[in-house]
């Protein structure tokens, strides 16, 4: 069993709205050294597989068929072994 984090974030070249207002926000806070800030997402897997590089492959095809989208989004994944998943809610 394996853990691939997927990490999905806009693209650099593509507006982040969300992130300027939570840029503003914490400006307005007293965060002035903080200077910029990109939303994004991050997917847990939990994925039966022999081996860390087929779970990555999997993962990495799940991110590209549906977690991120090509056009306006980059992802990274990491995997881990890892023991039984923890239960979601």
């Amino acid at each position: 069993m394996f853990k691939a984090i997927v990490t999905v974030r806009l693209r650099p070249s593509i507006l982040d709205p969300q992130g300027k207002a939570v840029l503003h926000a914490l400006q307005n806070l007293g965060y002035e050294a903080v200077t910029q800030v990109r939303i994004g997402k991050v997917i847990d897997l939990w994925i039966k597989a022999d081996t860390a590089d087929e779970a990555e492959r999997i993962a990495r095809e799940a991110a590209e068929k549906l977690l991120a989208n090509p056009v306006m989004e980059d992802f990274d994944v990491t995997v881990t072994p890892v023991g039984t998943p923890v239960a979601s809610g």
